[in-house]
């Protein structure tokens, strides 16, 4: 076993976001992706209350060519798309997305929530599909916490979505080899978590702190770690919540206009006609 270190740490970039500011540490200034992960969006706000469902989150709108996922920290997040597929994920669940050759959701919040108010936190993050499956059937998976198996140890928790921790296995697929955790670690807690030695790993701390081979992770800081081990250890300095991403990179091109996300320009310019032509299917939301 040989501790990862860390190769460098970025600080969250503050982002308008159709009016809202949101932390984004990737892409950032230095990089553009994380292989296979292409972008982390970190939303905390609080609903302002008296509004109607359609008035709140985001509206109608295409993705292909990668799965867009969203880890729900606070509150929830309501799903709708044109395959027909509604759902609410609440607090410590997952919305599970892989748009394939093309479909169109909505990101939207429960009824009760956007009229009397509240906490809203998630992370939306993208993750790449290889060139051979960018144009298959889309599916929609929601995953509760209820679903999502927890291992328990000492100061530490962590959820696993997707891939194996210490025999437990997560419940998302996906199109490559990938390890994507939530964590908790109390005061003084510590954990080692095994990543095969072949994955580029990150880890994103939505608040807390925690010490790590080569340096020191603060609230909305995020770490990469070097190719140089099989294990990232992990300390927390205070009460912290964190996140791993790391998977096998596909080490294929990446072509990204907006919400798609294809290997070459002219499959992104044959994404925006198929989207406009309605080829990404239509979305009409209806509301109580």
């Amino acid at each position: 076993m040989k501790h990862r270190s860390l190769q460098r740490i970025y600080p969250a970039d503050k982002v308008n976001m159709g009016g809202h500011l949101i932390d984004q540490p990737l892409p950032n200034r230095t990089i553009e992706n994380v292989d296979p992960f292409l972008l982390i969006h970190h939303w905390h706000n609080h609903l302002p209350g008296g509004q109607r469902p359609q008035e709140a989150g985001v509206g109608p709108h295409p993705h292909r060519g990668f799965s867009p996922v969203t880890f729900v920290f606070k509150g929830a997040v309501e799903h709708r798309d044109s395959l027909g597929e509604h759902a609410t994920v609440h607090a410590g669940g997952t919305q599970w997305m892989f748009a394939g050759r093309g479909v169109t959701h909505s990101e939207r919040f429960p009824k009760d929530m956007v009229a009397e108010g509240g906490e809203l936190e998630f992370i939306q993050f993208w993750v790449n599909a290889p060139a051979k499956h960018k144009m298959a059937a889309p599916y929609y998976q929601p995953i509760q916490l209820e679903d999502t198996p927890l291992v328990v140890e000492d100061k530490s928790k962590i959820w696993i979505v997707s891939g194996e921790y210490k025999g437990t296995k997560g419940p998302a697929p996906t199109y490559s080899p990938q390890l994507l955790l939530r964590g908790e670690l109390q005061k003084d807690g510590a954990v080692q978590i095994p990543v095969p030695a072949t994955y580029n790993v990150l880890v994103y701390v939505l608040e807390g702190s925690i010490k790590t081979t080569g340096g020191q992770l603060l609230t909305k800081d995020m770490g990469i770690y070097q190719l140089d081990g099989d294990t990232i250890d992990l300390t927390a300095t205070a009460e912290t919540r964190y996140i791993v991403l790391s998977g096998e990179p596909i080490n294929e091109p990446v072509a990204q206009y907006g919400p798609f996300v294809m290997s070459n320009q002219t499959e992104l310019m044959e994404a925006v006609r198929d989207a406009q032509q309605g080829k990404m299917g239509i979305l009409i939301e209806e509301f109580d």
